[in-house]
C-alpha cells in the first residue's frame, strides 16, 4: 500500500501537530512513573492531564512499539511471567473524554464489543477497510459505552464520518481518557478485540500484523 497517495480523514478531527499535541513518555525512562500510584486512576489521570496542561496542548500522543512501565497497574497484562505484555501495538491519543473520533478512511463495521475490565479497551469498534484486493482493519478502543448503541456489523461507514467519542473512566476500561488507536492486516479469528499489547518475545509477530498507526495519523509529533 502507497500511504503517501491515500487521503485520511484525521481521526480526531484536526491534524495532530506540535502546536496542539505533546508527545507523551510512559516507558521505564520516564521517573515520574516510579513514584505514580498507576492503579488509582484518579492519580493517573491527575499526571496525564497535568502533562497536557503543562506543555500548553489539547493532545497528548505516543506509544506505537514503545516499551511501557504502565501495564503493572493491571493483570490484563500478566498472563504469564515469561510473557508480560509491555509493547504497545497502537498508539494512544490522550485528550479529554467526550472528544469526537472521526472515521478515516471508507469501509464498514466489522465487529464491536464492550471488552469490560479495569485494564481493558472497554467499549471498542473495529472498522473493516477494502484497499484493492487487501484488506486492512482498524480499532478504537476506550470508548463511550453509548457509541456501541445503533451501530451494526456490516454497517458502511465513509471517510470524515462521526464513529464515536472518547471514553471516560470506568467505562472506559478505567484508563484516563484516550484513544487506542490501531491497524491490523490479519485479525487473527479476533472479534470486537485485538492485542494492543504484546511481550518482547512476540514483537516480530505483531510488527508484521499491526502496521505504525502514524502511516494514517501523519501526526508531525511522532
Amino acid at each position: 500500500m502507497n500511504w503517501n497517495m491515500t487521503d485520511f480523514f484525521p481521526v480526531m478531527g484536526e491534524k495532530l501537530s506540535s502546536e496542539n499535541t505533546f508527545k507523551m513518555d510512559f516507558s521505564p525512562t520516564n521517573r515520574d512513573l516510579e513514584s505514580l500510584d498507576l492503579a488509582d486512576t484518579n492519580i493517573f489521570d491527575a499526571y496525564v492531564t497535568q502533562q497536557i496542561k503543562n506543555s500548553g496542548s489539547k493532545y497528548g500522543i505516543g506509544g506505537y512499539l514503545e516499551h511501557r512501565a504502565i501495564y503493572r497497574r493491571s493483570l490484563v497484562f500478566a498472563t504469564a511471567a515469561a510473557d508480560f505484555r509491555n509493547i504497545h501495538l497502537g498508539i494512544d491519543i490522550w485528550t479529554d473524554a467526550g472528544a469526537p473520533i472521526f472515521v478515516p478512511l471508507d469501509g464498514r463495521i466489522h465487529s464491536f464489543q464492550d471488552n469490560a475490565g479495569f485494564g481493558n479497551y472497554g467499549a471498542t469498534i473495529i472498522l473493516e477497510h477494502e484497499l484493492g484486493e487487501k484488506k486492512l482493519y482498524s480499532l478504537y478502543g476506550h470508548l463511550f459505552l453509548s457509541d456501541l448503541e445503533g451501530i451494526e456489523i456490516g454497517q458502511e461507514v465513509r471517510s470524515g464520518d462521526l464513529l464515536a467519542h472518547v471514553g471516560p473512566f470506568p467505562e472506559n476500561g478505567d484508563w484516563p481518557p484516550h484513544l487506542h488507536f490501531q491497524l491490523m492486516w490479519d485479525l487473527m479469528g479476533n472479534f470486537g478485540d485485538f492485542p494492543g499489547v504484546c511481550s518482547k518475545r512476540e514483537v516480530e509477530k505483531y510488527v508484521a500484523i499491526c502496521p505504525d498507526p502514524n502511516l494514517m495519523l501523519r501526526s508531525e509529533v511522532l
